[in-house]
């Protein structure tokens, strides 16, 4: 099948979408945006909250389901951008424009490839979904529209993986710790200063190291990547805050890595959630051998997205570029997006779950 037409509409819906700030917990408006849309094409989605999905005609309850996921929020720009975030702009061959990357090539490229798959009789259902809060893992998102959902055998979540398969992905846990000291006049021999005793800390995290380390994702990561301390110049500070951002494998589970943690680290610690553990998906499964047949390269990935809250296999894969996820001046290039839709399809066409 010929995808020109699909890539142009592809190309316009992104457009469209750079042009409205999706922010986390901001999305109502390129959701209604991407709502409207829909419905002006003569399709029926579904919605709940800024989660808006779409379940493929003629519906068939004996047929495994699959879903093709992205998300619609973006970071927030970074001081950086030397052109308007919210202004798309092709030039040489790229389109500009916040969440190009991140993830609206996936979103348009995967929503396209929905279109043309289910335009025949496949072996399997189908299921659209754009999530919200994904870059914040929030309680709105895909963990609020999974329960409203059919059951599903497996998903395509799309992210900017340059079209490669990440069969693993890391998980993410937040901490917070605290080390106390107390107050005193900076001028005299006084006090105990918590910045101080915290350096020691905070070195121990820097070189914390668990013993399994994974063949896709190789070891725990713990990364110092926030410190707050003192009130001004001539206190000494009583107590000193930080957060380590923890990124797991899957030989860990995130409320393993905190028990430890809390037992050795010599600080008050708490975490902020254990939501989000690392995924993997068995190179044995279907999608993957077919990536592998068209010469893809399955690959563990250091990023969380989504995966972390679905309870069935999942594989990530998407349009772009990961290093350009959250810069300045992001883009994708327009290249890319042809590629996805054509790989997207070849890739899940009569695919046997």
């Amino acid at each position: 099948m010929k995808t020109d037409s699909f890539y142009y509409n592809a190309i316009d819906l992104l457009k469209c979408l750079i042009s409205v700030p999706s922010f986390d917990q901001e999305e109502i408006v390129a959701a209604n945006l991407l709502e409207a849309y829909l419905l002006k094409k003569g399709l029926n989605p579904r919605r709940k909250g800024n989660n808006i999905w779409l379940l493929s005609p003629g519906w068939n309850k004996n047929n495994p389901t699959l879903l093709l996921n992205s998300h619609i929020d973006t970071v927030k720009p970074v001081s950086g951008w030397t052109k308007d975030p919210f202004s798309p702009l092709e030039e040489e061959g790229k389109l500009y424009g916040l969440g190009s990357n991140d993830a609206g090539a996936s979103l348009v490229s995967l929503l396209q490839t929905f279109l043309i798959l289910t335009s025949k009789v496949q072996p399997n259902n189908f299921i659209f979904l754009v999530s919200c809060e994904e870059e914040i893992s929030g309680k709105d998102g895909i963990e609020l529209v999974l329960p409203e959902l059919p059951p599903i055998a497996l998903a395509l979540v799309g992210e900017p993986t340059g079209m490669q398969p990440a069969i693993a992905e890391r998980g993410l846990m937040v901490l917070d710790g605290t080390v106390r000291g107390k107050s005193g006049h900076a001028a005299r021999n006084e006090g105990e200063n918590a910045i101080y005793k915290a350096i020691p800390v905070i070195e121990w995290f820097g070189n914390l190291h668990f013993p399994l380390e994974s063949d896709w994702l190789g070891p725990v990561k713990t990364t110092v990547t926030m410190i707050s301390a003192g009130t001004q110049h001539n206190v000494i500070p009583d107590v000193c805050r930080f957060t380590v951002d923890v990124r797991s494998n899957e030989l860990y589970t995130n409320k393993q890595l905190f028990e430890e943690i809390a037992a050795h680290c010599g600080c008050e610690i708490k975490a902020r959630s254990f939501r989000l553990n690392s995924s993997q998906i068995s190179i044995d499964n279907s999608l993957v051998k077919r990536a592998s047949l068209l010469g893809l390269e399955p690959f563990g990935s250091p990023t969380s997205s989504d995966q972390a809250l679905m309870n069935f296999p999942s594989l990530k894969m998407g349009p772009g570029a990961s290093s350009r996820s959250h810069t300045a001046d992001e883009f994708v290039y327009l290249s890319e997006i042809r590629e996805a839709i054509n790989l997207y399809v070849r890739l899940l066409d009569n695919l046997i779950l």
